[in-house]
């Protein structure tokens, strides 16, 4: 296996579109990387970089201990899985486990043993006789997941192969993706633009937007400590709540209201400055009677999440966010408080984390 090493990676397209903007980054050796970001952010870009199915306009990829920047992708020893996992239609699942061993001049039957051998260990020991049609999405992802395992590859890479499934089959594969690579101890560098699954799965994951890394970190340190506010309005099931805040001695006036500086902000603000105060509805308690220190409003919209509800209040012109557990729900219209956590509640200058 082998860590991954990008230097300065440029990516620009003809007419001046920049991709990748000279991106530095480093995966150690059997980490499973998550590249996570809207549409368009490059992140589908940097992994074909990596594959060596994009030139790069500049930089150098690092595989192990090789530069690899100007290599075919075939002499990578890289093996990827694509969104539509891009099986042969008129090969059965053992010759398309069997094909990457194929290019490599491997002998067919030790070929057809090995992709019997793969495919045992993924389950798939009775559909080997079958070709992709005949199979469901759950089946050729992990037709797909054994041809890269055949290949004995030093990294993985994905580009969101699990968008093609069901909800309950997307949970099951991530979880068995996950599992998997553990076993394997593989590089993985995995592209989505499903935070769920980013963290989920990830050891470590990056953000991206406009073809810049915004923050890599652990996706705990991701979700709960965002380095910019378009980190913290991207992750999160429920997007954090970013107001606008001024500085009032040890409170911030946010909407009207007076809340606590957050406990990582003390002693950093100055008296009057203009920030913004982040905290995210899961870290809101919520009460009916007002409380020191918290946002009060109108209850203006309840949507059911399940397990919990998310209350938006309407304070002073200015939505607020928290979530309630099943049952403790309030009725639309009424009055009712948001109180942050101090301990949890961040603040951003310039857009920042502070």
């Amino acid at each position: 296996m082998a860590a991954i090493e990008l230097r300065g990676l440029t990516k620009v397209y003809p007419g001046g579109v920049t991709a990748l903007d000279a991106l530095d980054l480093a995966i150690p050796d059997a980490e499973f990387f998550a590249l996570l970001g809207p549409s368009g952010c490059g992140k589908t870009t940097l992994l074909r970089t990596i594959a060596g199915l994009e030139t790069a306009t500049g930089g150098s990829v690092v595989i192990g201990d090789r530069d690899v920047t100007g290599l075919q992708p075939g002499a990578r020893d890289i093996a990827m899985v694509f969104q539509d996992y891009a099986l042969f239609p008129h090969m059965d699942v053992t010759d398309n486990i069997a094909y990457p061993l194929r290019i490599k001049k491997m002998a067919k039957a030790a070929r057809h043993g090995k992709a019997r051998e793969v495919g045992a260990r993924l389950g798939l020991e009775q559909l080997m006789d079958r070709r992709p049609g005949q199979l469901s999405g759950g089946q050729q992802q992990r037709v797909a997941l054994a041809r890269v395992m055949a290949t004995q590859a030093q990294a993985f890479l994905f580009d969101e192969p699990l968008s093609n499934l069901d909800a309950r089959l997307r949970l099951e594969a991530r979880t068995f993706l996950k599992k998997l690579q553990r076993e394997l101890g593989v590089t993985t560098v995995f592209v989505t633009h499903d935070q769920a699954e980013a963290l989920a799965m990830a050891d470590r994951m990056a953000v991206m937007e406009s073809g810049h890394i915004r923050q890599i970190g652990t996706p705990a340190e991701v979700f709960q400590r965002p380095a910019n506010t378009f980190v913290a309005g991207f992750i999160g099931s429920t997007p954090m709540n970013l107001l606008d805040a001024v500085v009032r001695g040890d409170t911030l006036e946010v909407a009207g209201c007076k809340v606590p500086v957050p406990v990582s902000a003390r002693g950093l603000l100055t008296d009057g400055e203009k920030i913004v105060y982040g905290v995210r509805p899961e870290y809101n308690a919520y009460s009916a009677e007002p409380v020191d220190g918290s946002l009060g409003g109108k209850v203006a919209i309840v949507e059911n999440l399940g397990a919990s509800h998310l209350v938006t209040l309407e304070v002073n012109g200015v939505a607020v966010q928290t979530t309630v557990p099943e049952g403790d729900e309030p009725e639309v219209g009424a009055e009712g408080h948001a109180v942050p956590r101090a301990d949890r509640a961040l603040v951003y200058r310039d857009g920042e984390l502070v």
